[in-house]
Parts: structure tokens; C-alpha cells; sequence
């Protein structure tokens, strides 16, 4: 079973640049899709990002494609989620998911698809 810690949430301006990090213990991580999803208040969570177990394959939500680049460190434990060109409606509390595959092209984008979840980091972005 994996555990997975986000960081780096925090206030920025629009059109500033985030990096969250997803640290993972207590499983293989390769074994594992990695996906980040946000809920904003008041809102349904929502898919943004989604990585195959090897980083060769990713897949983004319309709202990302573009701005965000999801990536990971196997060797680290850890994935990543490179926010560029910041807006408000990013404002949210960001989280990381596992699912266990090593399938090459499976990049699940719904969340029951995940069965490991972190706590989330606030992002907020100030216009």
C-alpha cells in the first residue's frame, strides 16, 4: 500500500509558476499511474493530469494542456506537477493519486479509477 504526500501549494500572482511535489513511501513506486486532480471551493473535484508508471505516456485536461506538465522521479518516488502561466480559476486544493498499473498506455482521468489518495495542497493564485 502506497502513501503519497504532497508539496509545494502556496499563494502566487497570476501568471506566476508552482511546482507541486507527490512523494510516495511504503510501495514500489513504478508499479503505479500517478494522477493529479484539484477541488475548488464549492466545486466537484476535478481531473488536471495523469502519468504512466514509466513517464512515457501522459494525458492532460483541456484546462492544463498547455500550462501544466506532469513528469516523475521513479527513482526518487516522487511525481511532479509543473504549473506555468498561473490564473485565478487555478485556485485550489491539489491532489495526487495512485492507481496500480504497469500498463503503457493506461492513464486514468476519473477518480475511482485511483486507490491511494494524498491530503492535498492549497494553491491559490491572486489576480
Amino acid at each position: 500500500q502506497v502513501q503519497l504526500v504532497e508539496f509545494g501549494g502556496g499563494l502566487v500572482q497570476a501568471g506566476d509558476s508552482l511546482r507541486l511535489s507527490c512523494a510516495a513511501s511504503g510501495g514500489t513506486f513504478s508499479n503505479y499511474a500517478m494522477g493529479w486532480f484539484r477541488q475548488a471551493p464549492g466545486k466537484e473535484r476535478e481531473f488536471v493530469a495523469t502519468i504512466t508508471w514509466s513517464g512515457g505516456n501522459t494525458y492532460y485536461a483541456d484546462s492544463a494542456k498547455g500550462r501544466f506538465t506532469i513528469s516523475r522521479d521513479n527513482a526518487k518516488n516522487t511525481a511532479y506537477l509543473q504549473m506555468n502561466s498561473l490564473k485565478p480559476e487555478d485556485t485550489a486544493i491539489y491532489s495526487c493519486a495512485a492507481t496500480r498499473s504497469q500498463h503503457s498506455t493506461y492513464l486514468p482521468i476519473l477518480s475511482y479509477e485511483y486507490a491511494y489518495w494524498g491530503q492535498g495542497t492549497q494553491v491559490t493564485v491572486s489576480s
